[in-house]
């Protein structure tokens, strides 16, 4: 085979910065560059394609067609949720699921560009999705493809899920009993391929005070927002005795508050919105007891399953992450990875601050540096 040395060579950017000091195939840097123009043209496309969670059916069917020019992959198919597994999968050997998710948020009103319009410009590719996660989801698709095509000490599934911006139920949790055990995941939202291997929970508060209407002008009733006050100074100066080296500590913020129906009319009723961030010390199940024992008002969680998530610093993909150089770090924001009953990371291309904003974008060195990354952190690993 034909070897060569890129020692001397005059391209430094990207991927071949990657091999300077490394003497590869011509064929493997042809694979990776091929890979590489694969995954930014799905990506184009994936962008051109509107899929606000619960309506991604037009991008899960975008992305069904190109895995389909593969040939050698099965597609599977629930709602909107799409995977592949590996051709040579075999019960027998531990299984690692690669998963990003195809749904965006709404465009916010201050795009100045149009969100559904691909456009690159220098290194950066524009458009609503490029960060988060597209990058990740076209890159763990070529990681998947490159991996599969060589015998490894475990199995592959890759998963493109729906609904993760909602948390909805027709998302993960509705394909997730449809897999074979699966022992260890990597979720490709946008790291700065640093790996996240801690996650914040999230549970939401509904609390409602309950006072008595009356004429303001004569001082009647029982004020609900004067009820609420001793409940919202609670909330403001609690602080959870638990801190996490990872995560920090668990957080509450009160969100949204209303109350009231004219100036004149003493308010009956005061309702308040809680938004409270778990660290793996508490489960929401628990927060939301030990709240509701400290608050007057009534309290009720709009859900408990959001939990706060980990992965052991011992755990052989992470011992690998840091053995080249990659900085382990705890995630304030929250993914699907709340909703895997199994360890779990988050390791992806993209900055996590450039999500859910105004003119969204990924540098197209980030997907090639991503795609080299994976693939040096889990050709012929060790994942149990």
């Amino acid at each position: 085979m034909k070897i060569l040395s890129l020692g001397n060579a005059k391209e430094k950017s990207g991927f071949f910065l990657h091999f300077t000091y490394l003497s590869v195939s011509l064929s493997l840097i042809m694979e990776y560059k091929e890979s590489y123009t694969d995954a930014i043209d799905l990506l184009k496309r994936l962008i051109s394609t509107p899929s606000v969670s619960r309506q991604e059916q037009d991008a899960a069917d975008v992305l069904s067609d190109y895995i389909k020019q593969y040939e050698h992959f099965t597609i599977h198919r629930e709602g909107n949720n799409l995977w592949i597994m590996d051709p040579h999968y075999d019960e027998q050997r531990p299984t690692l699921l690669l998963n990003a998710h195809i749904d965006t948020v709404k465009p916010v009103d201050s795009w100045e560009r149009n969100p559904f319009m691909p456009v690159v410009e220098d290194d950066c590719l524009y458009g609503l999705g490029s960060n988060d996660c597209g990058g990740g989801l076209v890159s763990l698709l070529q990681v998947f493809r490159l991996l599969t095509e060589k015998q490894q000490q475990y199995n592959l599934i890759y998963l493109a899920s729906a609904e993760e911006e909602v948390s909805g139920i027709n998302g993960i949790r509705r394909v997730l009993p449809l897999l074979p055990k699966v022992d260890v995941a990597i979720v490709g939202e946008p790291t700065g391929m640093q790996p996240a291997i801690a996650e914040k929970g999230l549970m939401v508060l509904d609390v409602t005070c309950k006072g008595v209407s009356g004429h303001a002008a004569r001082q009647e009733g029982v004020n609900a927002i004067y009820e609420a006050l001793d409940d919202l100074n609670w909330l403001r100066n609690y602080r959870f005795e638990k801190v996490s080296d990872l995560l920090g500590p668990t957080l509450m913020n009160v969100t949204v508050i209303n109350a009231g129906t004219q100036h004149n009319v003493i308010p009956d009723k005061c309702t308040f919105t809680v938004d409270i961030r778990t660290n793996e010390y508490y489960r929401n199940e628990d927060v939301y007891d030990f709240i509701k024992n400290h608050l007057k008002g009534e309290v009720k969680a709009r859900s408990f399953h959001l939990h706060s998530s980990c992965i052991d610093r011992e755990h052989p993909i992470v011992k690998r992450c840091v053995a080249m150089g990659m900085q382990p770090f705890g995630s304030p924001t929250l993914s699907d990875q709340a909703l895997m009953p199994f360890p779990s990371l988050k390791l992806g291309p993209g900055e996590s601050s450039r999500s859910h904003s105004a003119d969204e974008y990924i540098r197209l060195s980030e997907i090639e540096n991503g795609i080299y990354t994976y693939m040096k952190l889990l050709d012929g690993a060790t994942i149990k």
